[in-house]
Order: C-alpha cells, then sequence, then structure tokens
C-alpha cells in the first residue's frame, strides 16, 4: 500500500523532491545553550535562509522556531538525555505526537541507540511512536546509531543493521552515521528502502564535512541532518547553502564551497 497523502505532503514540507537537508537544534537538552543555540531564533533564520529544508527541536523551543523558518519544515524531536547524566546513551521520552501537532510540528523523530544496553526500551518506543505518528499522517524521521558496548559506530555491518531496524518498526526516513567512505556507505543504503540522511557529527572542516556528504550521496543517500557542523560554523547561512548545493544540486564538495563562499583550505 502506497503511503497516505497527509503523510506525503508532510514529508516533502521537511524534504525537497526526495532528498533532504534538515538541521537538528534538540542539543540544548543534551548539552544546554551551546554556542550557536542560545540565540536560536537568529541561527534558525540563517539555516533556513541558507537553504535548510528543514529544522528539528525539542518542543519546548517551539515558540522560538516558529516565524523564523523562512517556509521551512520542521521536526519535533521525541527523546533525549542529557551528558550530565549516568549514560548518555539512555534516551527518555520526551514528547508526545500529539504534543508535536499542537506545536505545528510537520514530522517527528526519536533516537535509538542500537547496541546499547537501552536498546530494547528504545524499539518500543519507537515502533509506539511509529504507529501514533502515522494514524495523524506525521512522518517519523528515526534516528537510527549504531552504539553500545563493544559497537563500532562507523561500522557498515553495524549501521546496515541499524537503518533497517528503522524500517521494519516503520519509520519514513533514517538518520545515521556515515561509514567513511562512499563504498562501504553503498552497503547501508542497500539495507533499507527508506531514504538515509547522515549524522554531522562534531565539526570538521568545512572541506571534510563537505566531502562525506559528498561520498554519502555518491553512495545513494538522501542528504543529511547535520547539527553542530551547521548551526556551530562561523556562518551558517553559508555552510547550509554549501550543503544543500552537494545534496540540492549535485556539486562536488570543491564547488559547493566556493558557490557558498567559503575559503577552501589548502
Amino acid at each position: 500500500m502506497g503511503i497516505e497523502t497527509g503523510r506525503q505532503a508532510r514529508l516533502e514540507r521537511i524534504g525537497t523532491a526526495g532528498r533532504y537537508v534538515i538541521v537538528p537544534m534538540d542539543h540544548g537538552i543534551t548539552l544546554g545553550a551551546v554556542d550557536g543555540l542560545e540565540a536560536i531564533e537568529s541561527t534558525i533564520d540563517a539555516v533556513t535562509r541558507g537553504g535548510a529544508d528543514s529544522v528539528l527541536t525539542q518542543k519546548g523551543i517551539s515558540p522560538r522556531v516558529h516565524g523564523n523558518t523562512n517556509g521551512a519544515g520542521y521536526i519535533v524531536h521525541l527523546n533525549g538525555s542529557t551528558v550530565s547524566g549516568p549514560d548518555t546513551n539512555d534516551k527518555r521520552i520526551t514528547g508526545s505526537v500529539t504534543d508535536a501537532i499542537r506545536r505545528g510540528g510537520d514530522a517527528v523523530s526519536l533516537h535509538i541507540n542500537v547496541g546499547s544496553d537501552h536498546e530494547p526500551k528504545q524499539i518500543e518506543d519507537l515502533a509506539t511512536i511509529t504507529e501514533k505518528a502515522h494514524q495523524f499522517g506525521i512522518p517519523v524521521l528515526a534516528m537510527t546509531y549504531a552504539r553500545g558496548p563493544g559497537v563500532d559506530e562507523h561500522d557498515p555491518a553495524a549501521l546496515s543493521h541499524a537503518v533497517r531496524l528503522g524500517e521494519e518498526l516503520g519509520a519514513d526516513l533514517v538518520k545515521t552515521a556515515y561509514s567513511g567512505d562512499s563504498a562501504s556507505f553503498e552497503q547501508v543504503c542497500a539495507a533499507t528502502a527508506l531514504p538515509v540522511v547522515i549524522a554531522g557529527g562534531a565539526p570538521d572542516s568545512d572541506r571534510e564535512s563537505l566531502a562525506a556528504v559528498r561520498g554519502a550521496m555518491d553512495a545513494g543517500a538522501a542528504g543529511v541532518s547535520m547539527g553542530r557542523t551547521i548551526f556551530q560554523h562561523d556562518d551558517p547561512a553559508a555552510i547550509t547553502r554549501a550543503v544543500a548545493g552537494v545534496v540540492h544540486d549535485d556539486l562536488s564538495a570543491e564547488a559547493a564551497l566556493e558557490q557558498a563562499g567559503l575559503a577552501i583550505e589548502a
């Protein structure tokens, strides 16, 4: 059975023609009001002016999102943890699908650490969220990471299992870490029929970040969900333009940097 009209319409609000430049800014619950998130209104304005298809926050930030998105979509994240707590992999539910709808969300997202001690409960949470979300025609982004004791977070086999788990539980698109090279990431994209977007992680150089995006796209990915790489950049609008250039315009990393007006490192 094909995807219903409402869910398809909302997927189109958070992406463009099946490709996605998502900027998650839910890190305030994990890290606090770090650089780029203190005055989150201006950051949201900058990244959406730069070409982000959608932004993502926890529910309580929604009043600071609306009015600053320049027509981009909005995803409400539904679990979290802090670096101050006993285990940052222990993501607990922070909202509901109805919370997200009331707060103007076009989609919801949930983080799951496949291979962690908390995986069983997170599987239950994701299954519950996808069922509830689809009752209302709301798409689900599953952030399926390979994380836990003895797990290599960039191993393509582990990442393949993680993204397939997201599909098996009913998600509409999945986010995971990049394996490090295009050839191995083809295995990850082939493991699911869903669109796969890559995480950004801790910021690298602009060239390295964009090379990862280019490699993922060449492997069959559908885009990115990049947080700190974008919102902590000296020029969030420009780095968003560069990322969007790779994802939406099929540019090389170097061409995207040049088009965005960013210096190309030697």
